[in-house]
């Protein structure tokens, strides 16, 4: 008898039925393509999906300013995840930096115009991205299910 592919009962573990399970797997599938293809077309840009998550949100800031901290938070990335990935991004005159007069071990991130520019020119190839990938696959009812689901699921506390 083979046991390969069998898991052991573990006793208080909650398993997935049939739907559950079903459901899973295409989330992670999608999870996995989507992000994966909209990466690809970012990159005929010479962006990666990080890069635009920056660029994009700092673009949302009034003055394209954001400390260290907060701008880590907000991305959900770690203070060295993000200072790493600016450090990058700041070689390619996209994003700079100052020292935080408030924080002596953190800094100011700012795009910059040449950021700025680089979004500017990405951004409707990446929402065309969007669209074809996701949004045009989506009715109006479904869209608002999408984003009512993606909005509870993301806010659930850690």
């Amino acid at each position: 008898m083979s046991t390969v592919g069998t898991l052991v009962p573990v006793s208080g573990t909650r398993w997935l039925n049939e739907d559950e399970e079903r459901a899973w797997r295409a989330l992670r599938r999608m999870l996995t393509t989507l992000p994966a293809r909209i990466g690809r077309d970012l990159a005929d840009q010479g962006l990666s999906n990080p890069d635009y998550e920056v660029l994009s949100t700092l673009s949302e800031r009034p003055d394209r300013r954001w400390g260290l901290k907060d701008f880590a938070d907000k991305m959900q990335w770690s203070r060295s995840r993000l200072s790493h990935h600016v450090a990058r991004m700041e070689a390619r005159g996209l994003v700079d930096r100052e020292p935080d007069p408030h924080d002596a071990r953190g800094s100011i991130y700012h795009l910059t115009d040449h950021g700025f520019e680089v979004l500017a020119a990405a951004a409707p190839g990446h929402l065309a991205s969007v669209r074809r990938r996701l949004l045009d696959h989506l009715s109006a009812d479904e869209l608002a299910v999408l984003e009512k689901l993606a909005t509870r699921i993301a806010d659930l506390p850690d």
